[in-house]
């Protein structure tokens, strides 16, 4: 695929779209209906599973399939506790550190489908009231949400309907720069979905059809460890799609495609990352290989749960990943271009 060939305004709406819609791990109501409503547009056939993820279908031209995967939740929250003075105690959906939380606005969302802004804050927010302020530590005994209600014990938080157990999403802060740079929370890995609904259009648009049938699986529990823990039995191979680490020792920019050789669940295949390192390069796309030892993917889950399958990682660098992430739309290109060189070499030989 040419970088002209790339419907850029589709892949850039499509993720504004996306971080626009909360979806903490589980919490996955909305953001599947729009997944839905995006393959009817493209005129594809999109199955919920049972457990909440869907599968996307594009014929090829053989019945041998190639899977893709990513992941539509997100981190967030969930109630554990209303305070005594009427503030919300609560506990990660995800793994993040408390500071990279500190200060965010939120929303609650009831099981009865209401909704109530709030600010997550330390119980020390204030230096010209506690002197423990800049000091105190920052985890999950010492945060809590301050909400935007009249609430100020426990009944007044009941009678708004929060209760235990009720979620509570992020505002993404989603900011779309001139000169190319994306700023959001959750472009882990919103953008990585982003990536293969642009690959899907390209195809429909162009009417091309791959050798192999595509299954596009969108997960929405990967965050807490169990995204993809089922896949089609007929797949062979995996490419999981999510967003490239950047910092000390490793040299994806935030302009590549990321290329992961090994995560803290070990090796990704050898045969199919060195074939996306050789595209990357035949192509002349910006690319990093690099090693994850903090890391793990929705191939992870889908081989420890016992798929008979190879698979691959590679995806958009993402600066501040699980924070204030950011990305350039060059690495959504370089990212979506080495998707469709993978699925459709074949028919280039």
């Amino acid at each position: 695929m040419k970088a002209e060939e790339l419907n850029q305004e589709y892949v850039l709406g499509i993720l504004e779209k996306l971080l626009a819609v909360p979806s903490p791990s589980g919490f996955f109501g909305p953001i599947m209906k729009l997944v839905e409503e995006e393959a009817a547009k493209l005129g594809l056939a999109c199955e919920r599973l049972p457990k909440g993820s869907a599968l996307i279908k594009l014929p090829g031209r053989s019945d041998e399939a190639l899977g893709m995967s990513a992941h539509v939740d997100t981190l967030g929250a969930m109630v554990r506790s209303v305070k005594e003075n009427g503030r919300l105690r609560f506990t990660p959906v995800g793994g993040y550190s408390m500071h990279s939380v500190e200060g965010e606005y939120c929303t609650i969302h009831t099981r009865d489908g209401r909704t109530y802004s709030g600010t997550i804050q330390s119980t020390r927010p204030s230096v010209h009231v506690f002197p423990d302020a800049r000091d105190l530590k920052r985890e999950e005994a010492n945060m809590e949400i301050r909400l935007d209600e009249s609430a100020a014990n426990r009944a007044d938080v009941a009678a708004l309907g929060i209760r235990t157990g009720d979620y509570v999403s992020f505002d993404p802060r989603t900011v779309f720069l001139p000169n190319g740079w994306i700023k959001s929370r959750h472009l882990d890995d919103k953008a990585g979905v982003a990536c293969l609904f642009g690959l899907l259009e390209s195809y429909v648009r162009r009417e091309v059809v791959p050798p192999r049938t595509l299954y596009v699986f969108l997960s929405v529990y990967e965050e807490v460890g169990h995204g993809s823990s089922y896949m089609p039995p007929e797949l062979r191979e995996l490419l999981a799609i999510d967003m490239g680490a950047i910092g000390d020792d490793l040299s994806c920019t935030e302009r590549d495609v990321s290329i992961c050789a090994k995560d803290s669940s070990g090796p990704y295949d050898y045969e199919m990352t060195s074939k996306l390192i050789r595209l990357a390069e035949r192509d002349g796309l910006g690319f990093a290989v690099d090693i994850y030892p903090y890391y793990s993917s929705d191939a992870t889950a889908a081989v420890r749960a016992g798929s008979n399958l190879r698979a691959a990682l590679l995806g958009p660098g993402v600066q501040a990943s699980h924070g204030m992430e950011r990305t350039h739309r060059d690495a959504l290109w370089n990212t979506i271009r080495l998707l469709d060189a993978y699925a459709t070499e074949e028919a280039r030989d």
